[in-house]
C-alpha cells in the first residue's frame, strides 16, 4: 500500500509550477499556427490542403520523438533534456515566421521549408511530457504522482484556452509573424528559469533536506540510482504495458477531436457565430484545467486507500466512461448550450483519467518512467493522427452526431481496456 501523503514543500511546488508553465507554452506553440493560418495561407500562397500537411508534419515529428525524448530524460536527467528541448522547439517556433525565407526554402520550396520546420519543432516538443513524468517520478512520492502529472498536464487546458484570443489579438495588431516571435521568446525565458532552478533529483537541490529526500525516495536516496539498460523485453512481456498503450491511444483519438474540430463543429453545426464560437471553443480546455489535477489527486487518494492497482484503474476507467457518456449525450441533444456544456465536460472527464495513466508508468518502472511514458504517449499520437481525418469523413457520411458518437465509443473502449491494467504488479522479467 502507498504511504500516506505528505504536504509538498515549497521547492516541490515550485518544480510543479515550472512544469505547468512549460506545459502552457508547449500548447501555445502548438496551437497558435491554427489561428495564424488565416493570414499565413494567403501570405505564403498555401492552400488549405497544404496547410493540413504542415499541421501533420508537427504531429509526425511529435509522435516519432516520444520514446527517444523519454529515453534521453532517463539517461541524462530532465533538467538538461527539458532545457535543450525547450530551446530547440522555441527556436523552431520563431523560425516558423521566416520559414519562407530560409535557405532551405530554395531547395524545398516554401511548403517544404515550413513542413521541415514544424516537423523539427514536433521532435523537440515530444520530449516534454515524458520528461514531466521523469521529473514527477524523481521529485514526488507515490502518494503525489497522480496529482503531479495532473497539474503538469493541466497546463494543456490553460495553454489551449488562452492561445486563440491572444494569438488573434497579436496577429491583428502586429502581424502573424509576431505571434511566433513572442511565443519563441517566452519559451526561451521559461527554459532559463527551468535550468536555473530545477535539478534532476531532490538530493541535488540546495533547498531540500534529507528528511524530504527520504520521504520521496526512501533512505539513502542521496545516491543517484545506477543507470541500467531499458528492459524492452520486460515491456513486451508485461500485459499492463500493452493495455496502457492501447487505452491511451483511445484517449488520444478523442482528445484530437477537440483539438482539431471543436471550433468548426460549434460554428457550422451548432450555429454559434465566429466570435462566440471562438470564445465557447475554450470551454473544453477550461474543464481540462480543472478536472485534470482533480483526477490526479483522486487517483493518489484511492491508491492509498485501495492499493495502486485499483486506485489507478478506478480513476482511469471512470474518467473514460464519464467522457464517453458526456460526449454521446452532448452529440445528440438539441440545445446548443446543453451540447456545449456536455461536450466540454466530456473533455474534462477524459483528462480526469490522465494522472492515472502517467502515474501507472512510474508505478511499473520508476527508473524507466520517461521511456515507458514516451511509449504510451506514442499510442496517443497514433490515435491523434487518425481522428482529425476520420472524424470529418464520418460526419460527411453519417452526420456529426454519429461522428462524435464514434469518438464516445472509442472512449468507452479505453475504459474497458483498463480492466487489464495492474501497474502495482510491476514488470514481468
Amino acid at each position: 500500500m502507498t504511504e500516506p501523503a505528505a504536504a509538498p514543500s515549497r521547492t516541490r511546488w515550485a518544480i510543479l509550477a515550472l512544469l505547468f508553465a512549460i506545459s502552457v507554452i508547449t500548447y501555445v506553440d502548438r496551437v497558435n499556427i491554427s489561428v495564424t493560418a488565416r493570414q499565413m495561407m494567403p501570405a505564403l500562397g498555401l492552400t488549405e490542403v497544404q496547410m493540413g500537411e504542415v499541421f501533420s508534419a508537427f504531429v509526425l515529428g511529435y509522435a516519432l520523438g516520444q520514446v527517444p525524448g523519454g529515453w534521453l530524460g532517463d539517461r541524462w536527467g530532465p533538467r538538461l533534456v527539458l532545457t535543450v528541448a525547450l530551446v530547440w522547439w522555441s527556436a523552431f517556433t520563431a523560425l516558423t515566421a521566416v520559414a519562407a525565407t530560409l535557405p532551405v526554402a530554395t531547395l524545398l520550396g516554401v511548403l517544404g521549408s515550413l513542413v521541415l520546420v514544424r516537423f523539427l519543432m514536433g521532435v523537440g516538443e515530444a520530449a516534454a511530457l515524458p520528461n514531466f513524468n521523469r521529473t514527477v517520478a524523481n521529485w514526488l512520492p507515490p502518494s503525489e504522482r497522480g496529482l503531479g502529472m495532473g497539474i503538469a498536464i493541466g497546463g494543456l487546458g490553460v495553454g489551449s484556452a488562452l492561445t486563440p484570443p491572444l494569438t488573434a489579438w497579436i496577429m491583428v495588431n502586429f502581424g502573424w509573424q509576431t505571434a511566433f516571435y513572442i511565443a519563441g521568446a517566452v519559451g526561451l525565458l521559461i527554459a532559463g528559469c527551468w535550468y536555473a532552478y530545477a535539478t534532476d533529483r531532490p538530493s541535488d537541490h540546495p533547498h531540500v533536506n534529507q528528511a524530504e529526500i527520504d520521504l520521496i525516495a526512501g533512505p539513502g536516496a542521496a545516491t543517484p540510482p545506477a543507470r541500467v539498460p531499458v528492459p524492452w523485453l520486460a515491456f513486451a512481456r508485461t500485459p499492463t504495458v500493452w493495455w496502457l498503450v492501447l487505452s491511451y491511444t483511445c484517449l488520444g483519438y478523442v482528445a484530437y477531436v477537440y483539438l482539431s474540430w471543436f471550433y468548426i463543429y460549434l460554428v457550422n453545426v451548432r450555429g454559434f457565430g465566429l466570435l462566440r464560437g471562438a470564445f465557447y471553443a475554450a470551454m473544453p480546455f477550461v474543464a481540462i484545467a480543472v478536472l485534470c489535477p482533480l483526477g490526479g489527486w483522486v487517483t493518489d487518494r484511492l491508491s492509498i486507500r485501495l492499493g495502486v492497482n485499483r486506485g489507478r484503474a478506478w480513476v482511469g476507467s471512470l474518467g473514460m466512461l464519464l467522457a464517453a457518456a458526456s460526449i454521446v449525450l452532448g452529440a445528440y441533444t438539441e440545445s446548443p448550450f446543453v451540447a456545449l456544456g456536455l461536450l466540454s465536460l466530456g473533455a474534462g472527464w477524459l483528462y480526469f483519467s490522465v494522472g492515472a495513466y502517467w502515474a501507472s508508468t512510474v508505478d511499473l518502472s520508476k527508473p524507466h518512467a520517461g521511456t515507458l511514458s514516451g511509449l504510451m504517449n506514442t499510442g496517443a499520437n497514433i490515435g491523434g493522427a487518425l481522428s482529425p481525418t476520420l472524424t470529418p469523413w464520418l460526419a460527411e457520411q453519417v452526420g456529426w452526431a454519429a461522428a462524435l458518437g464514434a469518438a464516445a465509443a472509442v472512449a468507452l473502449l479505453g475504459c474497458v481496456l483498463w480492466l487489464g491494467v495492474k501497474p502495482g504488479d510491476g514488470l514481468r522479467d
